[in-house]
């Protein structure tokens, strides 16, 4: 009888620690960290940066980031409204972080004559700032835990300083350091593998080495997709900024449809 006890207690505590991972899961407004989440954001991180620069060559600079600005504000909304992830509307809110954090660092630059070293160093000091007070005022930077309004908020605000610092230090490497766009992309391409090796061979804190990983995605993918994006004059492949910008916002939409479709299988 108490061995039947013991494993009556036993699927019951499963149960309910299964169940309170779903709940955890639902309340949550951020996907898990998979591969195709990995990819999804290096895509989009490229794609960010090509489309901004196609933007400020096509339209009125000022323009272009006004609008910029007001379709992230909808984006943004849209997200906080939500009481759960939702693919499409997360990545949409990524995608426009993309975007309007390239042109912000890039106003910096181009319009205020402010060096990539003095921005990047800026951003990442701003960084700082946001996970110290996101760690005093909630006790965790995990992502698994984005799901309060409060620390999503700050969630946000990291999400779009790390795209506005990666611009700022890709463009460094690549022009300032004279290393090129795509030297820029595998050097930040190696950098990337770093916590990742270091979380599986000496356990580094997983909360570590998911924000060194991310923030290390936005060069990575904009170095790549400036490379293809730029003249050949300037070390690219001559593609143009606006084609490279439609075909990985194809990618980007496939695979966002595919995270939408897998996640209500699973549900």
């Amino acid at each position: 009888m108490s061995s039947l006890a013991s494993n009556n207690l036993s699927t019951s505590g499963s149960r309910r620690a299964t169940w309170n991972s779903r709940v955890q899961e639902a309340m949550t407004k951020v996907p898990e960290a998979t591969f195709f989440f990995w990819l999804t954001k290096i895509l989009t991180t490229g794609m960010g940066e090509t489309a901004s620069d196609y933007l400020a060559h096509q339209f009125d600079p000022m323009i272009a980031v006004a609008v910029t600005g007001i379709v992230l504000a909808i984006a943004l909304a849209m997200q906080l409204s939500m009481r759960r992830y939702v693919a499409w509307i997360y990545w949409f809110a990524v995608v426009m972080v993309s975007v309007f954090g390239t042109m912000a660092a890039d106003i910096l630059h181009i319009g205020l004559g402010i060096p990539y070293l003095t921005s990047t160093l800026f951003f990442l000091t701003l960084l700082a700032l946001i996970f110290l007070v996101w760690y005093i005022s909630e006790k965790t930077l995990s992502i698994h835990s984005i799901n309060t309004r409060r620390r999503e908020m700050f969630y946000w605000a990291t999400v779009l300083t790390t795209f506005a610092l990666g611009t700022a230090a890709g463009d460094m490497t690549a022009t300032t350091m004279r290393l090129g766009y795509f030297v820029s992309g595998v050097m930040f391409g190696v950098l990337m593998l770093i916590p990742a090796f270091a979380y599986w061979k000496f356990r580094l804190n997983s909360i570590v080495a998911f924000w060194f990983a991310y923030i290390l995605t936005r060069p990575l993918g904009a170095s790549f997709a400036d490379w293809m994006g730029v003249a050949q004059s300037r070390g690219g492949l001559g593609l143009g900024t606006g084609s490279v910008s439609l075909v990985l916002l194809v990618i980007i939409f496939c695979l966002v449809g595919y995270l939408t479709v897998s996640r209500k299988k699973n549900v």
